[in-house]
């Protein structure tokens, strides 16, 4: 079960869960291209170890293990995947 970052991310694009993330999991980081462009972060669900240490540290509370995600925001595990390629 990986995490899935949902729609409060959108605009805020807040990378302390970047700097929490401990295998790098979590894109597109500030100084990369993709940063500007982006809607928001994205959680790579085969690289994610599932550990939560991005949870707590969310200003938006946008973070969610895949089976807690709200049912309105269901579709963000498939965005985060897509966003991989997976």
């Amino acid at each position: 079960m990986a995490y899935v970052i949902a729609e409060p991310c959108i605009g805020t694009k807040d990378t302390a869960c970047v700097d929490a993330c401990p295998v790098d999991c979590i894109h597109p980081k500030k100084d990369e291209t993709a940063h500007g462009d982006a809607d928001q972060l994205f959680i790579d669900p085969a690289e994610c170890i599932d550990c939560g240490a991005c949870v707590p540290v969310c200003p938006v509370s946008a973070i969610f293990s895949q089976d807690d995600l709200p049912e309105k925001w269901a579709h963000f595990a498939e965005k985060n995947a897509k966003h991989y390629g997976r």
